[in-house]
Order: C-alpha cells, then structure tokens, then sequence
C-alpha cells in the first residue's frame, strides 16, 4: 500500500494542482486570467530551464547509483538536478500563493507532498527537491512582477494604434 501511494503522489499528484488550478477559476472564481497566464508562464518557463540545466549538466538519479527500484510510473532517463516535477508544482504553487494566500498554502504543502514523494521513489534526492522547489519560486515571482497578460494586451494588434 506504501508503494501505491508513493507512486501515486510522485507520478500523479502534480496533475491534480493543475487541475486545481483549472477548478479554481471555473468555480471559486478567486483566481482571475490573469493569475492562470501567470501560472502558465511559470510552469512553461520553470519547465524550459529545468530541462536545459538537466542536459547540460546531467547528474545521476539515486537509482543509477544505489541500483533500486523506483516508485514512479515512467523511469527516467534524464539528469536528477533539479527535480522538474517539484519545479513545476512549486511555480504553480507560489503562483496561486501570491495571489490568494489561503488556497496558495494547499498548493504549497501539495508542491512539497510532490517533491518529498520524488525523493521517497528513488529517483531524486533532496537537493534535487530544493533546487527544483527554489527555481519554480524564483520564475513564479519574475513572471508575477513581469505581468505577461498586461505586456501581451499591449502588443495585441487590436490594441495597437
């Protein structure tokens, strides 16, 4: 059963934030466009860069070195550092945070719930977690200060004169 909800939470969990994320703007109606773009932007950003230190600078997974098994669904084949999944989920998560502090802290300890769960499958260690966990915070506030929707209603051609 632990390895069941190992796999679940290091595999799958990271989908329900943004379902979350999608739930929360159809329903709550709390979190605004604006703050979705935000949220999009950040994930997309925090993904690209994830992915470019992974392959150029590939480190090892724990399961490479300690040759265990891995409690996640896909067994990766890319670099360890940083963990894209905990990117992800922190950029999501700090996104709705600055915007509506009492649902952010759900998404937060769910980023975290994600990122230990990577740790606990085998396939990242905790510097992992913390570089992936700071890189995702670091995007989500420049994107937020950036505010994308505003630059790109600027440059839209109806808006132009």
């Amino acid at each position: 059963m632990e390895d069941l909800i190992i796999i679940y939470f290091a595999s799958f969990f990271i989908y329900f934030l943004f379902l979350g994320l999608v739930v929360l703007w159809f329903i709550d109606g709390k979190i605004k466009k604006e703050q979705v773009v935000h949220a999009l932007f950040a994930c997309l950003f925090a993904w690209i860069i994830a992915a470019l230190i992974k392959h150029f600078f590939p480190t090892l997974r724990p399961f490479v070195v300690n040759g265990g098994e891995t409690g996640v669904i896909l067994r990766p084949t890319d670099g360890a550092f940083p963990s894209e999944h905990t990117t992800l989920a922190f950029a999501l998560a700090i996104t709705v945070f600055m915007h509506d502090r009492k649902i952010g802290w759900f998404f937060l300890i769910g980023a975290l719930t994600v990122g230990i769960a990577r740790v606990l499958a085998n396939v990242h260690y905790p510097i992992d977690i913390i570089g992936g966990a700071f890189l995702g915070t670091l995007v989500a506030v420049i994107v937020e200060k950036l505010h994308f929707l505003d630059l790109i209603n600027k440059l839209s051609p109806r808006n132009r004169k």
